[in-house]
């Protein structure tokens, strides 16, 4: 009942959130170009922007309890934040996204859900034990990331993936029956197709996409080959990065929010295109690119790819944000870069982009799938998005995972209290 009570309060604050999140990156990506007599944002735009991002960021990093949240190249997680973390992180995510951090607002509001629902408890004087904690603080979180998924599934799978219910064997359980569902569902298609036969199924009379083919099949698993590896590299990339920033936060914060600036303005300079395309989660611009893909031609697709990808890295050791978004839209431009293919297609190959990339980012084979699949809004794709999900799962896995994320230094400054290398040790006796 309680867990019931609590979703109320804490979906009407993150409902105003994300509003605050919109309006703000509104204001300055739309708004204030204008007022300087700009059409749209110049290609030097994002530089002074993304630079006062990466000093508030840094200073609410190295002077707030919580750190602003978990550092995004380490994925999701739902513990560990206390109500008290709650202003940083509210304050990393207003100044981080708006201002063009290429990241999304799911790992913020998985922290502000859980956090919230841990204060109300405390404000009610609900007895606070470890389990109370682990299922208030779950619930909170799953009450907040509904409202940016728009459906309570999604946000369900997620926090049982991120949360760890299952334990281990959750993965080397579902793994195998995902793929043997996907293999059965295009053995299944195919096979109706070859005989003319049909069989009773759930099927309500809705228009339908177009039937899969061996070439959508065949080129998905290949595409999710190399977006499953491009992907992890890059996030291999993000923990590199947040070894750099752990060294001297505040400045290797702020030098890492300027580089992203610099790839959004080279990315403006080459193709004569926004730079919001770059300095952003993707959100928007990916919802653009399925509406109209013939406004992308094959070298701002590559563009992008390569300055959004160099951003996102980046911005996954440094600033404060969620992976989720922001590999949804570099697997869709990978996909719709790929679509012309012999025998592919635009709808099924960025289905196969965005789900081995957010496969590859996340970790969570069966949100990935669930989370594709409503996006997508057909059950056509399905045994594709479930083949690219497990084939760019298991290329994560299989690769080298890269270096472990060290421990910031205490709170204003100094060394790490634990997990810093040792001394050498002395020459003298």
């Amino acid at each position: 009942m309680f867990s019931a009570v609590i979703g109320i309060p804490v979906s009407v604050l993150a409902f105003w959130f994300l509003v605050a999140l919109d309006q703000l990156e509104r204001l300055l990506w739309e708004v204030l170009p204008g007022r300087f007599g700009l059409q749209a944002p110049a290609w030097w735009w994002p530089l002074p922007l993304l630079t006062l991002a990466g000093a508030i960021v840094g200073l609410v990093v190295t002077r707030m309890p919580g750190r602003g949240g978990h550092i995004p190249a380490g994925g999701l997680h739902t513990g560990g934040l206390t109500p008290s973390a709650l202003p940083g992180v509210v304050l990393a995510a207003l100044a981080g996204l708006p201002l063009g951090a290429v990241l999304g607002p799911e790992a913020p509001l998985i922290a502000f859900g859980g956090g919230l629902a841990l204060l109300f408890r405390d404000m009610v004087r609900s007895p606070a034990t470890p389990q109370s904690s682990a299922l208030l603080g779950a619930a909170g979180s799953a009450a907040a990331i509904a409202t940016i998924f728009g459906n309570p599934v999604v946000a369900a799978v997620l926090l049982m993936e991120v949360a760890g219910v299952g334990g281990p064997q959750l993965f080397a359980v579902m793994l195998p029956a995902l793929l043997a569902c996907g293999v059965g569902g295009i053995v299944f298609t195919g096979f109706g197709r070859w005989t003319g036969l049909k069989t009773s199924h759930l099927d309500i009379g809705l228009p339908r996409a177009p039937t899969l083919d061996a070439g959508d099949v065949v080129w998905g698993v290949l595409l999710a080959l190399v977006v499953g590896t491009a992907v992890h590299q890059t996030v291999t990339g993000g923990k590199a990065t947040a070894a750099f920033v752990s060294r001297r936060p505040l400045p290797h914060i702020v030098l890492c929010a300027l580089a992203v600036g610099a790839c959004a303005a080279v990315y403006a300079l080459a193709t004569g295109r926004t730079p919001e395309e770059v300095a952003s989660s993707g959100q928007a611009v990916l919802s653009q690119m399925a509406a109209d893909p013939h406004a992308w031609p094959a070298g701002a697709l590559v563009a992008v790819l390569l300055c959004k990808g160099a951003g996102y890295a980046l911005c996954l050791g440094s600033l404060r944000g969620g992976p989720v978004f922001p590999s949804l839209f570099l697997g869709g431009a990978a996909g719709l870069l790929a679509a012309p293919l012999p025998g592919f297609g635009v709808v099924p190959a960025m289905a196969a982009g965005m789900a081995a990339a957010t496969a590859a980012a996340m970790r969570l084979p069966v949100s990935s799938v669930v989370l594709v699949v409503l996006l997508l809004g057909n059950i056509e794709s399905v045994p594709v998005v479930v083949l690219a999900v497990v084939v760019a799962f298991a290329v994560a896995e299989l690769l080298p995972q890269g270096p472990d994320i060290p421990p910031l230094p205490p709170l204003g400054g100094g060394q790490p209290p634990a997990g810093r290398a040792p001394r050498p040790a002395s020459s003298r006796p």
